[in-house]
């Protein structure tokens, strides 16, 4: 039994998710893959160590077992609702060796660094030069990260800093909730990076990675959600049942400056290309969507489909990542 799976049976995950007092919380991760992150971040006991993300208070008791009790465990999160609950939780199962506090995750929490280990519950813009900068020489960070400037495209990357240097030994399928910088009630809307958003006669809305061409109107975004919300061109993909997060990955791998996802209708997502005047996605469904049969979107995106076809349909691991230095942090993004 791994280190993870022997605190597992120790910590009463319901107690966290469904606590009689506070009740059930929406805000928490399927136990399966905060498993398999918390077997990824290899803690010992001792270590010091921070979460971004509290969400019920599960994945911290987890850390709080792993650490034992020469060990500390700092949580954020951005919310003092769920923040407050997590520490009564903890003080009555006799946690002292783990507290929670209301930030923002994405500037860490200098007070109680270096960490040995970091572990993020949430996604932020990049990786943050806070985080790196809190690490403690040869700590892991482990946490989904952006490969692309559009909603959900996302994978968990296994980071070692050394030397305050950040390098990727691993990336794994995976994604979670926005990192915001105010509590998140609809979550069923992107966070972060949606250019357009309608919300009658039902809810819809749009990201294009070439915002910064677009006017501060959002014409071109509102423009390429109607061509696809109102008789839009429709066609079953016929390549088969789709395999998500292997095409959601090789789209943005492509770094096309015309990568654009929406959400259509509430329970789908779609990815695909456009311009202010075209537009296809591909739906989760394997509905292909186009503002015509001629599109020249659609044209692009029966390319982009065939090519990933021919690479054999890559899982993301097959990747190889790198980080690319920017002025707040670092960018993920993929090759092959």
């Amino acid at each position: 039994m791994t280190a993870v799976a022997d605190a597992a049976t120790t910590v009463p995950e319901r107690h966290y998710t469904h606590h009689d007092g506070r009740g059930s919380t929406p805000h928490r991760s399927n136990p399966v893959v905060i498993h398999r992150e918390l077997t990824t971040l290899d803690v010992h006991g001792g270590m010091n160590v921070v979460e971004f993300g509290t969400g019920s208070g599960y994945s911290g008791a987890l850390l709080a077992e792993l650490v034992g009790p020469t060990g500390t465990v700092t949580s954020l999160d951005i919310d003092a609702y769920l923040v407050r609950w997590a520490n009564l939780i903890h003080h009555e199962r006799g946690l002292d060796h783990i507290r929670c506090h209301v930030a923002d995750g994405t500037a860490g929490f200098p007070e109680r660094a270096p960490y040995d280990r970091m572990v993020a519950w949430c996604t932020p813009p990049l990786l943050p030069k806070a985080w790196v900068d809190q690490a403690a020489d040869g700590g892991l960070i482990v946490a989904p990260l952006p490969i692309a400037t559009v909603p959900n495209m996302t994978v968990v990357a296994k980071i070692r800093v050394s030397g305050g240097e950040p390098a990727v030994e691993a990336v794994f399928t995976g994604g979670y909730i926005e990192a915001t910088g105010s509590p998140k009630d609809n979550l069923d809307l992107p966070g972060r990076w949606v250019d357009w958003e309608n919300r009658t006669p039902a809810p819809s809305w749009i990201s294009i990675a070439w915002r910064e061409r677009d006017d501060h109107l959002h014409t071109g975004a509102r423009t390429a959600l109607a061509r696809l919300l109102k008789d839009a061109h429709t066609e079953p993909y016929d390549g088969g049942e789709l395999n998500w997060p292997s095409w959601r990955t090789f789209a943005a791998h492509l770094a096309d400056p015309q990568l654009t996802m929406a959400g259509l209708t509430p329970d789908l997502w779609a990815i695909g290309h456009s311009t202010p005047t075209t537009a296809a996605v591909l739906q989760q469904d394997g509905t292909i969507l186009a503002d015509r049969p001629d599109s020249p979107s659609l044209t692009v995106l029966r390319h982009w489909l065939t090519a990933w076809e021919a690479a054999g349909r890559p899982a993301p691991d097959t990747y190889t990542p790198a980080l690319a230095r920017g002025a707040d942090g670092w960018h993920l993004r993929l090759s092959r």
